[in-house]
């Protein structure tokens, strides 16, 4: 998609987020081939989940780029065999360690399960990609991205699933799912004009359009929309003031 959305809008300094959803390597090696600076924010791991009495994850094994090899938590090195193992259409290299210091290691039943008499870590070819684009996605700058994304993105789907009641297609086949979701679009986007400008303006925008001369309608539009915003303001930091006024008199109380 990103390749796609690149060729038609000829911009050579595009930058695609999406949801962690669409977080793929492969994808991602793609987008890095074709010059496109991508932030999609990477699916939880057995780090961040913290499951209970679980084995130690792959991200407690640091890898070494000088001597290509991984450290694990006990300060053993598992190394690179020659042979490597394909896994859904990516090439893994194999890193292993001695069944001889994994039977007396005192780490071992945080590690491997019984029947397991050592430890092996795969590691994409590749891998070198994901693993700058790690950094990259702890940068506060992508951070930003990712909330600005969420802020714009979430809102629409929100009040189409929520508001408006719409969350599954009622219909089959291709042609009719895109003029279900047509009809639903224009519905958000038409429900979305009017909060905006309201009633009164849509029928001047209306008249307008049908007199092919939108010069002065704009204006009222733009003029309009920039004093909503003002008034929505002031209104917010209204509310904050309560709010911590509320918050104040609450503690007064205790």
């Amino acid at each position: 998609m990103a390749t796609r959305s690149k060729a038609i809008t000829d911009n050579p300094n595009m930058i695609v987020t999406a949801d962690k959803g669409y977080y793929s390597s492969r994808e991602l090696k793609k987008c890095i081939e074709d010059d496109i600076e991508t932030i999609v924010p990477p699916r939880a791991t057995a780090k961040t989940k913290k499951i209970k009495n679980a084995k130690f994850s792959k991200n407690q094994f640091i890898y070494n780029y000088d001597t290509d090899c991984y450290i694990c938590p006990n300060n053993q090195e598992l190394k690179k065999i020659e042979k490597q193992y394909e896994r859904n259409g990516r090439m893994l290299d194999v890193y292993r360690i001695s069944s001889s210091y994994c039977k007396i290691c005192p780490l071992k039943k945080n590690c491997l399960s019984n029947k397991t008499p050592n430890k092996q870590m795969y590691r994409w070819e590749h891998e070198n990609l994901i693993d700058n684009y790690s950094t990259k996605m702890a940068t506060p700058e992508a951070k930003a991205i990712v909330k600005k994304r969420g802020s714009i993105v979430e809102h629409p789907f929100g009040t189409i699933k929520r508001t408006l009641g719409w969350d599954h297609f009622l219909v089959r086949t291709k042609k009719k799912v895109l003029g279900e979701n047509a009809l639903i679009m224009f519905t958000y986007n038409f429900k979305r004009l009017l909060n905006l400008i309201g009633i009164a303006l849509f029928k001047k925008l209306c008249k307008a359009i049908k007199e092919n001369d939108l010069t002065q309608i704009r204006e009222e539009i733009v003029a309009y929309i920039l004093v909503f915003g003002v008034n929505l303001v002031y209104l917010l930091e209204v509310f904050l003031f309560l709010q911590n006024i509320s918050k104040k008199m609450r503690y007064l109380k205790i």
